[in-house]
């Protein structure tokens, strides 16, 4: 860089300064939390596939990667394409250097008698849960807060139907994707009991993102009907069982959607991330007395920027969202990019450092 600027002393580790933010106390500075999955494989060497299907490496190269960028925060476990492979479809881990997540090969259910026909699968053997529930086990070994996997229940939909057929459902046959949506609920609360169950006792944090209610794809008021009771019956259910706080990204073009989100529970407080469509002065105001807030850098600036345009929206972030009343962290506004320069990664953790400290 041009220009150094004289970085303070942290005086929290990270897992301090997540604890303030969890308990509504101020950190010594903004946690930088990136929003990061595959990434993580590709820069240990991993095949981008070993990150979803196989546990143990999807730790690891998280804790390395994490220890190369000094970023906050704890590895992670899921995928956008869930809810597919788990009620009976399929799916496709990526192989080529550009794709970056597992994808639906084909949908179980593109029919109304299909959707009738579906059941509720068993927890223990769903899709990727298996995975998930190993990679929560290793989080137990190290002393870690178990990972829940709460389900996005429209994104599931759009998962088992396909979006197109979803969202033709949602004009002529409604009555079909209420059905839809009830199973994907019921089989929802299972997952957060299975993980309440099986890690009774140990520290939890849920962990959720919805892309497909976005405006891109339905209105505001397709959300109010068939996103907002099912999804919102998920997160009291989720609360319910005693998990305290949940971690969301709000994904995609959501502005119209806020109204319906700030009606769903997230606990006290849980984390909202916003992708760039969203100002983070918009998510402040409709979130920011009850729940921190996350986000909002551009993936595709942060891949294919230069580094001071990264660096540049880093800083406009923390001056606009620093000091949000329950806190703030700097995040990418989607999943950072597989192919992210490491330098680009590297001076969004830089402008925490020289603009996100607490006086």
């Amino acid at each position: 860089m041009a220009e150094q600027k004289q970085s303070r002393q942290e005086t929290m580790s990270s897992a301090e300064r997540m604890g303030a933010i969890l308990g509504r106390e101020r950190p010594d500075r903004v946690p930088f939390m990136p929003f990061i999955f595959g990434f993580c494989a590709r820069n240990v060497g991993y095949p981008i596939r070993d990150f979803y299907g196989d546990a143990e490496k999807s730790f690891w190269c998280q804790m390395w990667t994490q220890e190369m960028y000094g970023y906050d925060g704890g590895p992670n476990f899921g995928y956008a394409s869930v809810g597919g492979w788990e009620f009976g479809g399929e799916i496709k881990m990526p192989e080529s250097e550009w794709e970056q997540a597992p994808v639906v090969t084909r949908f179980p259910a593109r029919t109304p008698e299909e959707v009738e026909a579906l059941e509720i699968p068993d927890v223990e053997t769903a899709g990727y849960l298996p995975i998930a529930v190993e990679f929560a086990r290793i989080q137990e070994r190290f002393g870690m807060p178990i990972t829940v996997k709460i389900l996005p229940a429209f994104t599931c939909a759009g998962n088992i139907a396909e979006v197109d057929m979803l969202c033709r459902w949602i004009i002529r046959r409604p009555e079909v994707v209420h059905k839809l949506m009830r199973k994907i609920t019921d089989f929802a609360r299972l997952v957060i009991d299975y993980y309440v169950d099986t890690f009774a006792g140990q520290p939890m944090m849920a962990s959720v993102g919805d892309a497909t209610s976005a405006n891109q794809v339905i209105s505001p008021g397709q959300f109010q009907e068939f996103v907002l009771p099912y999804q919102r019956e998920i997160h009291e259910h989720a609360i319910e069982r005693g998990i305290e706080h949940i971690f969301c990204h709000i994904c995609g073009e959501q502005n119209l959607n806020l109204p319906y989100w700030v009606q769903i529970p997230f606990g006290n407080p849980g984390i909202l991330s916003f992708g760039h469509e969203v100002d983070l002065e918009t998510a402040i105001e409709y979130f920011g007395d009850q729940h921190a807030i996350a986000g909002n850098i551009e993936p595709r600036v942060i891949q294919e920027g230069r580094w001071q345009e990264v660096y540049e929206l880093c800083r406009i972030a923390i001056d606009k969202a620093k000091y949000a009343p329950s806190g703030y962290l700097l995040m990418a506004g989607c999943e950072v990019p597989v192919q992210t320069p490491p330098y680009n990664l590297y001076v969004m953790r830089k402008a925490v450092t020289e603009f996100g400290f607490y006086d």
